[in-house]
């Protein structure tokens, strides 16, 4: 194996802390053609693991996506809606299957069957630290629906079904436009005659 290359920590400066913490740190890494870089500044989020599942009904050909608002969608010139899988922060000592089935629930009234992990992701690693596993989950869609979330959390989150063609066209046309989102849909059309197969059964 080859040994990690060199990165060498001068300062780590407070910025924000809330519900993630912001950093600039200055730092001096390996070159690819030898010794170290000149000290360079980054400002870098520093942020809890998360986990989100795509639900799939393997008997109506369905998957279940939500609804809701996003700041960051409506500073890069978005309506500020977005359509995307559930998905949360996982917390200190729980797996990642563990938090999509309690998300599951909070985001969409919906308990899970059979849980199939697809990958884990850096999600912006040029500014943030967050990593992502992404869940692909057996579900019963035939009541699914309505408007859920915690009011705690001030989430007001809508539950949309539709078959997996449909959300495939909204991924394609620019409607489902988040990468959690787009690696779920895409990872479900790769491995969908496998699953079916296996969840029917």
């Amino acid at each position: 194996m080859k040994p990690p290359r060199r990165v060498e920590v001068l300062q780590r400066e407070p910025l924000y802390e809330g519900f993630f913490r912001a950093e600039r740190v200055t730092l001096q890494h390996e070159k690819f053609q030898g010794g170290l870089s000149a000290p360079i500044h980054r400002e870098v989020m520093i942020k809890s693991a998360a986990a989100g599942v795509l639900p799939y009904d393997p008997v109506s050909d369905e998957v279940l996506l939500i609804e809701q608002f996003r700041i960051g969608a409506l500073e890069a010139g978005q309506d500020g809606w977005l359509l995307e899988i559930i998905a949360g922060y996982i917390e200190s000592g729980e797996s990642g299957e563990a938090m999509v089935r309690r998300e599951a629930q909070e985001e969409a009234g919906q308990v899970l069957g059979r849980v199939e992990h697809v990958m884990d992701f850096l999600l912006s690693p040029a500014s943030s630290s967050e990593m992502f596993s992404l869940y692909l989950a057996e579900a019963d869609l035939r009541s699914a629906g309505g408007i859920h979330g915690l009011a705690s959390e001030g989430e007001d989150i809508r539950v949309d079904v539709m078959s997996l063609d449909q959300a495939w066209q909204a991924a394609r046309n620019g409607r489902i436009c988040n990468a959690p989102a787009l690696l779920a849909l895409q990872s479900l059309m790769l491995q969908k005659d496998r699953l079916r197969q296996r969840w029917r059964a």
